[in-house]
């Protein structure tokens, strides 16, 4: 391997003493993306890129198989108003899902087609809410990437615009009034409002009606509040009862309001608390028979559902129904209570595999277990709001595409679940092995991965035959649970003979709240641990080598692979880090950063400066080192993540790194840190692939 030739840039004596720490930036200069010097630079990278991408061998072959492999398309859950049902689909070959509305008859029309909106693929459908009855809905979109969402409505029989588009809706529910002609949302302050800097914040919950100029909307809530927070807004079926959540950032942690609208004014709604200033997640569905479910962590970090009345909704009113199972995480529930079903079905993930739980609603008794499909992942529990014996719920797993199940109340145990809709199209998906292993990381927690491989991995006696290029995946953060899904990157890779295998680390939500906290704040250094502690664990069960290993991750994850390169660079091959946060010391300063303090903490605060600057990748690179070949991935219209962290690494492992293995950098264009289109994601992610196998050693078809 021969040491690439790379884009020179310049290491500057910039300095700064934060607490009377001195703290070294030199690429500061990169984070100017308009700056003449960081667009030459960034045009080297990306002809560098080019130049490597042209040896990978096998890439053009993975691509195609990676089309294949999507090919079997998606629908999710159908949403009921009425008789009509809402659901996205996407057929094998289209760039995006498509909005459906289907008829009592069953005849399907489509209502919000991207494509057709904007055929070069760059408009996204980022949310969308029916109105009570069926006849209006709201929807929104985003460019490039942006995720910056305009609201508009349609009529669903004609398909006409009737209101919008309202700017500055990014992240809002839309919570319609049973009349259908005003309803809640979420948007930001008017810019000119706000302290420069501080644009993408400063949300509020407003009063919108159909026809009105949004200028004049009612302001229902958020003054005065914190400008990082985030807001949820519902109303239950019947529009008697609102629920207002507030969020600071991305805390783990919510203040909640109930207000009973009968006879009130809609724009100025008589909230009342139900917690405020408490270190705990709550939410409040008040259900067609009046009662008001909770579902909380508050003395059940892994979760549990109460009841009470909606007029007096505080914590000292509620009365278990379903308490919290010690090994299980509660995610979600469905109230059946037509026809005589009687029934509560809760959705748990145990160690990160999905279960349904069967319940008596009125005390919470259990009846019994739904049987799925197999070790997966449900989500998206659905009732029909005018009562049904029926839930309807998303599935997937390793080898299965994603389709939607639906739950009978009224069936028998063995027949209760059923497959409601498949994914629209047919795959040949390879034979593969998983499973789930146990190992302990470096302060002695056991810590679940769950490995996919070749049938032939392992031999008849349980052993593994050989060890095998690997990715090792990874996210621990934010309370998010990785649970098993349909991936056509993990598939490609097993049947071409790899290892990928999946880590649930502290800091995300396999184990409940405990687990999340265990990896935030003073305590990120664990999740760091427990990643490390994984590696080694594939290593030492016979799964593969230092020389065959990669670790890869995106957005929180990419600062998990960051602090892998440069806290056991000894370890790893390569890595594939996207849409990263790298410098811990800035992060707060660009897109939404600010938002996230409460889970890394702020470099205003002396404390949590030493915790950031302990683990920060960007500031921990050191010369000398011989790092794993790295591929960093970024894209221009990421508002979430800035571009500049990937850069300034970038130059930084490059100025450092020891070795021949490459240091690149993958820049995309339009496109943002979440949803694209079908085209784009095969060409991410056969890149992606085929870099890594080239520094693995996996080889290939073709």
């Amino acid at each position: 391997m021969t040491r690439p030739e790379y884009p020179p840039a310049a290491a500057l004596d910039v300095v700064d003493t934060l607490h009377g720490r001195p703290v070294a930036d030199p690429y500061r200069w990169l984070e100017d993306p308009s700056s003449a010097q960081t667009q030459d630079w960034a045009r080297a990278q990306q002809a560098l890129f080019a130049a490597q991408r042209a040896t990978w061998p096998g890439r053009d072959t993975l691509r195609d198989r990676l089309a294949a492999l999507l090919g079997a398309g998606l629908v999710t859950a159908p949403t009921w108003r009425g008789q009509r049902q809402f659901l996205m689909r996407r057929h094998g070959e289209q760039e995006h899902a498509v909005l459906l509305v289907v008829e009592a008859d069953g005849a399907e029309r489509v209502l919000v087609d991207p494509i057709a909106l904007d055929p070069a693929g760059l408009t996204t459908l980022d949310s969308w809410s029916p109105s009570p009855d069926g006849r209006l809905l709201a929807y929104q979109l985003s460019e490039g990437g942006s995720e910056e969402s305009t609201l508009a409505v349609l009529d669903v029989a004609s398909g006409a615009p009737v209101d919008g588009p309202i700017d500055r809706t990014r992240y809002s529910p839309v919570a319609w009034l049973p009349d259908g002609g005003s309803f809640y949302y979420v948007r930001r302050l008017d810019p000119a409002l706000v302290p420069p800097g501080e644009e993408q914040f400063h949300r509020r919950v407003w009063l919108h009606r159909l026809g009105d100029d949004p200028a004049g909307d009612a302001l229902v809530f958020g003054q005065g509040r914190g400008a990082t927070d985030y807001y949820g807004v519902s109303l239950s079926r019947d529009g008697r009862w609102l629920v207002v959540s507030a969020a600071e950032g991305t805390a783990p942690r919510n203040d909640l309001w109930l207000a009973d609208l009968a006879g009130a004014d809609a724009a100025a709604p008589p909230l009342r608390v139900v917690q405020v200033g408490e270190d705990v997640q709550t939410g409040i569905h008040v259900g067609r028979d009046g009662r008001a479910y909770v579902a909380t962590n508050r003395d059940a970090p892994r979760g549990r559902v109460a009841v009470t009345d909606p007029a007096t909704p505080t914590p000292d009113t509620w009365v278990d129904l379903v308490g919290q199972d010690d090994e299980a995480v509660l995610e979600d529930f469905a109230v059946l209570d037509a026809d005589g079903a009687d029934t509560l079905l809760v959705a748990w993930t145990r160690h990160g595999l999905a279960e349904l739980t069967v319940h008596d609603l009125a005390t919470g008794a259990r009846r019994g277990a739904a049987a799925l499909p197999g070790l997966g992942s449900i989500g998206g529990l659905s009732e029909h709001p005018d009562g049904d014996h029926r839930s309807w719920f998303n599935y997937t797993d390793h080898v299965t595409p994603p389709l939607v199940l639906v739950f009978d109340a009224l069936a028998d145990e063995d027949q209760a679940v059923s497959v409601w809709a498949n994914a629209p199209g047919s795959v040949a998906v390879p034979a593969v092995i998983s499973r789930q292993e146990t190992f302990t990381s470096a302060d002695g927690t056991e810590v679940r991965v769950v490995v996919m491989a070749p049938a032939d991995a392992v031999g008849a006696d349980g052993r593994v035959t050989r060890p095998r290029p690997a990715v090792l995946y990874g996210y621990g953060g934010f309370g998010l649970a990785l649970t098993p899904g349909y991936s056509a990157g993990a598939l490609a890779w097993v049947e071409a003979g790899g290892v990928y295998a999946v880590a649930g680390l502290r800091g995300g939500g396999e184990e409940g709240e405990e687990w999340h906290r265990g990896g935030m704040l003073e305590h990120k250094q664990n999740v760091f641990d427990d990643f490390a502690a994984a590696a080694r664990h594939l290593v030492d069960s016979g799964w593969t080598t230092p020389a065959q290993l990669s670790v890869s991750g995106g957005s929180n994850g990419g600062l998990l692979v960051g602090a892998a390169i440069t806290q056991f660079p000894e370890m790893l091959a390569a890595a594939v880090c996207s849409a990263p946060l790298l410098d811990m010391v800035r992060y707060e300063e660009f897109g939404l950063g600010a938002t996230w303090a409460v889970e890394y903490g702020s470099a205003a605060d002396p404390d949590a400066l030493a915790w950031l600057l302990a683990y920060s990748p960007y500031h921990r690179v050191r010369a000398g080192v011989n790092y794993p070949a790295v591929l960093f991935t970024v894209f221009d219209g990421d508002t979430r993540v800035d571009p500049l962290h990937a850069r300034k690494m970038c130059a930084a492992l490059q100025a450092a790194t020891a070795g021949d293995r490459p240091v690149l950098l993958r820049a995309e264009s339009d496109v943002g840190h979440g949803a694209r289109s079908l085209s784009r994601s095969v060409e991410l992610i056969a890149d992606t692939l085929a870099f890594t196998a080239a520094q693995t050693g996996l080889a290939l078809p073709g």
